[in-house]
Order: structure tokens, then sequence, then C-alpha cells
């Protein structure tokens, strides 16, 4: 069996350099999974995906999957990879137009396939829950599936590490997670 690890917490808080030095450490062959849509003319959000480019090691895979998330995985489900993808909160964003019967379906094969794979497995994602309750039903939508899956995968994972405030927190040592039997 491969090994499930997540990095969670708020925005600009050292998530995916986090995860970066744990794919470094897995000595594993290491497949970038990319969730973001590159936009040329968000200049600077292509700024941000040239400032994680320049990061990471130039041996490794990046592999662009802003939605066939599942697909990406069953790819590259070999132990001998690590598979970073960065993040589930792009990767939600950009399913947000689903129907909640085809977004649950796309959640719940991830589910499956991160529980079975042979690789490593180091998943990138956002707290988005700390703040106001949005105002607006999409982004409510984006809080709620962003929220549940990761509390999933928090169940399923371990480690699971905090980011935040520019300090990491194994949570996994620290707490212990829910019963699977409580969640929505």
């Amino acid at each position: 069996m491969g090994q499930l690890i997540l990095v969670t917490g708020p925005a600009r808080s050292g998530k995916s350099e986090w995860a970066e030095q744990l794919a470094q450490q897995t000595d594993k062959q290491v497949v970038y999974v990319a969730t973001a849509q590159v936009d040329p003319n968000d200049l600077e959000w292509v700024a941000r995906i040239e400032q994680h480019q320049q990061r990471r090691p130039a041996e490794w895979t990046l592999i662009w999957t802003p939605i066939e998330l599942a697909q990406t995985i069953l790819e590259w489900d070999q132990q001998d990879y690590c598979l970073l993808i960065d993040s589930l909160g792009t990767w939600v964003a950009n399913c947000l137009e689903q129907e909640d019967s085809s977004w649950q379906d796309r959640k719940d094969t991830l589910l499956s396939l991160v529980s079975q794979t042979s690789a490593t497995i180091i998943l990138v994602a956002e707290e988005t829950g700390w703040g106001v309750v949005p105002a607006y039903p999409i982004g409510r939508t984006f809080r709620d599936r962003l929220g549940q899956v990761v509390r999933q995968l928090g169940i399923m994972a371990n480690p699971v590490y905090l980011v935040t405030g520019g300090h990491l927190l194994n949570l996994s040592t620290l707490g212990s997670p829910l019963s699977r039997e409580s969640l929505p």
C-alpha cells in the first residue's frame, strides 16, 4: 500500500513548500500534479505559477490536471511514484459547475482511489471555513465541498499537517481523527 499525506492550511502559509519537502524526502520519482488552469491574461496568477515552478526540482514530472484528478492518479499508481497534488481547493473550484450528484460521484471516486493506491500521495488543501459564511451560493458551495473532501481525506491520511503562520503542526500526533460514521 502507498501512503496518503495531507497538508492543509490557509493561503500563503507555506503548505506547498512543506509538501515539496515531504516529496523530496520520499526518494521516489515525484509527479507534480497541478490542478490550476492557466489564463495567460491573468498576469498575477501566471506569476504565482511561475514562482511554484522555479522552486521545484527540474527532474520532477509536471502534469496539468484541472478536473480529471482520479484519472491522473490511476495513470501514475505505482509504488515508486510520489504524486504531489497541489491543490484540492483549485480542483474543487474547477468542478463547481457540476451538479451535486456529479460532484459526489467525482469526490467518491477520488476518495476510493487514494485509499487503494500503491503510490505515495501528498495532497495540498486550503482551509476555507475559518472566516465568514460566503454571501453567495457559489461561495457556500465551494466552502462546503472543499471542507467535506478535506475532512474525509484528513480521516484517511496519516500524517496530516497544518501549516499556518509560517509554522507546521503534525495533527496526527496532536489529535485524533473523527470517526468515518460522523461524516455528513
